[in-house]
């Protein structure tokens, strides 16, 4: 076929996909939530209807001590283990079942009413409804004609990428400031937190941000002491044809930031000892254009929601972080309904990952399981988002993020914070806080 009519027909596919929804958000805030997902609970009850979230926090709840647990009281409603896996298999990812049978004494899901606690500012549906309107994806990844992020330009999706589009440009907060610790898990348990301050702006809730920009994101290591004042500075785009993500580091040896080449794809993760990828950050990030993706439909699936106690400032890094896992009797499991999405790697294409699955949630938009195959077909990596709804604001993130790696029995963690201050959200910063230059002001 004529090369250019190849392409041609292709972007008219693209744009006919992308005009299907458009025809149907009068439906965004009536049989759909404003941001895309069933309103309905399921026929058996198991998942209730969305109500508008979780709003208001609990009584007596005190910022400073952390995220109380509006949801303490409840006891779970059956614990998945190893021995009745196979039960409950048709609600679980074939990575959760690997899991159960290489952990069999203590990996399993406790499993709790499901509360659709996810809720968005007042100003987001109007956003939402404006950009999908319009929002197109450019033919070799990103989004065009979307005003900026957060948002969701494919609220009713018709392909697959589109949905990931959805979990890059996904709201969380408009801004944060916060400690975290990342890290590599060694078989034996043995771990070294790295600890960072840690940035995020999201463009289109900053006085003067740029086009194409999703966020502005600026990293410093606190601890240990032989890595202390390494930065990283980077702006994530939108429209990654038209423009790749920008980023910069600093070495307090060398005192020079430094632009860097090709950080993208599966460019090694910070500070993880090789356990994951660049594009793995945030469970996806990055540009889509080396993967074919498949809409594979949606399903209910059990998947780490509303963890509180995981979160909780009470507890000790070692207390979460265990050998093989990290303890699964903080965590709380319940059943939603997720859109799956496959990825294949793209004839010719470089990535250590031949297939993804992507299991997303359907009222955040925020994906909650990957499953990761090696080149051979075989299951790597086992990838999970444990969520957590800050009901003050509101918005929904991870309160953890691990990545365990099946053939290297090791696992990576982010977003781990049990052992420092609660964060600092939506104080925007302008554009010049996330200048080269401001790698060198912060040390």
């Amino acid at each position: 076929m004529n090369h250019h009519l190849k392409r041609g027909l292709a972007t008219a596919f693209l744009l006919a996909a992308c005009a299907v929804q458009a025809q149907d958000l009068q439906r965004l805030g009536k049989d759909l939530t404003p941001v895309g997902a069933e309103k309905a609970g399921n026929a058996d009850g198991s998942i209730p209807a969305w109500s508008g979230g979780l709003t208001q926090p609990p009584a007596g709840f005190d910022r400073s001590k952390g995220y109380a647990d509006p949801y303490a009281g409840e006891k779970p409603l059956y614990v998945v283990t190893a021995a009745n896996a196979a039960q409950y298999a048709a609600l679980l990812a074939p990575g959760q079942l690997e899991m159960l049978k290489r952990y069999p004494e203590s990996y399993k899901l406790r499993v709790f009413p499901t509360h659709r606690s996810a809720a968005h500012p007042d100003w987001y549906p109007e956003v939402v409804k404006r950009d999908a309107a319009k929002a197109r994806l450019a033919e070799n990844g990103g989004v065009q004609n979307v005003a900026g992020a957060p948002t969701v330009p494919f609220p009713i999706p018709t392909l697959g990428v589109q949905v990931i589009e959805n979990h890059k440009l996904r709201y969380r907060v408009d801004s944060v400031q916060m400690n975290v610790s990342v890290g590599a898990v060694q078989a034996n348990g043995a771990f070294t937190p790295i600890r960072w301050n840690y940035e995020l702006d999201f463009a289109g809730r900053m006085p003067d941000a740029e086009p194409n920009r999703i966020f502005y994101f600026k990293q410093q290591t606190l601890s240990p002491s032989n890595a202390a004042g390494e930065s990283t500075l980077m702006w994530e785009t939108i429209d990654t044809t038209q423009e790749p993500r920008s980023v910069w580091t600093y070495n307090p040896g060398q005192r020079r930031v430094l632009r860097a080449p090709d950080v993208g794809y599966d460019s090694p993760y910070f500070n993880v000892d090789g356990l994951a990828t660049i594009d793995d950050s945030d469970m996806f990030a990055g540009a889509t254009d080396r993967y074919e993706w498949k809409l594979v439909g949606k399903k209910e699936m059990l998947i780490s929601y509303n963890n509180y106690a995981l979160a909780s400032k009470q507890l000790k890094y070692a207390d979460v972080i265990k050998a093989g896992h990290i303890n699964q009797d903080l965590t709380r499991y319940e059943k939603h309904r997720v859109w799956v999405v496959e990825a294949t790697l793209k004839p010719g294409a470089r990535h250590i990952y031949g297939k993804r699955v992507f299991y997303v949630d359907e009222d955040t938009w925020q994906v909650a399981h990957v499953d990761q195959y090696d080149m051979r077909g075989g299951l790597w990596r086992v990838h999970e988002g444990h969520a957590i709804h800050y009901y003050d604001l509101p918005g929904t993130w991870y309160a953890l993020d691990t990545q365990y790696d099946l053939q290297a029995r090791r696992y990576f963690f982010s977003y781990l914070g049990n052992e420092d201050k609660v964060a600092t959200f939506n104080r925007p910063k302008s554009r010049a806080n996330y200048s080269p230059d401001s790698l060198r002001r912060v040390n």
